[in-house]
């Protein structure tokens, strides 16, 4: 029996392994220089960059509205993802694509679908005028955006979820006479709760980070809709350290929002 015969087969290093981690090690050095190379320009940046009152701004605004966007999604999403989950209808693989479109929508395709339909002269625009509502170029617009970007993320994660519940439980509950919104609130919802806030998660993150709708549906004026995005954007041409500091703290709470998402979600339900 030689040496090679004792070592386990996961550690022999034959050529289709070593050609399989050298291309491994490709793709991550690639994902992973860009993000080096921030860190390593963002974090000597003094004070004066980190502290701008435009840095602020744009920190607080995009917190503000992301909260509020995925708020406005789980009200909203959850019944939608409950009835996909649970029930047929006529039509459901429709309304089932149509939630996922923008998802896979170029950004500025969905900023013109909003102005098509927000817009002072869209669709609904003059019926919101009427109204004394104004949406485009507002703070309101810029959660309008991000809701619609982010929302389908919640949809898929709490949709899996309900779909994990075992049925037998929720049976047993309404042989023992309690109501099926008693049922859904204390079987359910617990049962499916980590898809659901793993999509809170994968929602809050991507209205953080969502630029293109925004930038048309909503402007970028500063204090009002500029967003950490958008305020990269100015940054590139007038000032470059805060848009830096700006780009590494958006790293970094995706980073960490990716991570508690792995860390929340239920084995076998993938992220969306």
């Amino acid at each position: 029996m030689t040496a090679r015969d004792l070592t386990p087969p996961s550690f022999r290093l034959t050529a289709n392994r070593f050609g399989l981690l050298a291309l491994a090690s490709l793709l991550v050095l690639f994902l992973a220089l860009p993000l080096v190379a921030l860190v390593v320009r963002a974090l000597p940046l003094g004070l004066a960059a980190w502290m701008n009152p435009n840095t602020l701004a744009a920190l607080q605004l995009s917190l503000v509205t992301a909260t509020l966007a995925t708020l406005i999604t789980f009200a909203i999403g959850t019944p939608v993802a409950y009835l996909l989950a649970r029930e047929q209808f006529r039509g459901k693989a429709v309304v089932d694509t149509l939630i996922d479109l923008p998802m896979v929508l170029p950004p500025a395709v969905a900023g013109i679908a909003l102005l098509s339909a927000f817009g002072r002269r869209g669709l609904f625009g003059p019926a919101l005028s009427v109204l004394g509502i104004e949406l485009p170029f507002t703070t309101a617009a810029v959660i309008v955006a991000e809701t619609f970007v982010a929302a389908p993320f919640y949809v898929r994660s709490a949709k899996a979820g309900f779909g994990a519940v075992d049925k037998k439980l929720e049976q047993m509950s309404a042989l023992l006479g309690v109501s099926n919104l008693a049922t859904f609130f204390r079987i359910t919802l617990p049962l499916a709760a980590p898809s659901l806030l793993s999509g809170l998660l994968m929602t809050w993150a991507r209205a953080l980070g969502e630029f293109g709708a925004t930038i048309m549906f909503a402007g970028n004026f500063p204090g009002r809709t500029q967003t950490m995005p958008l305020a990269i954007y100015a940054g590139l041409e007038s000032n470059l350290d805060s848009a830096l500091a700006l780009a590494l703290i958006l790293v970094v709470v995706s980073f960490g929002t990716l991570f508690l998402i792995r860390a929340v979600s239920p084995k076998g339900i993938t992220l969306g």
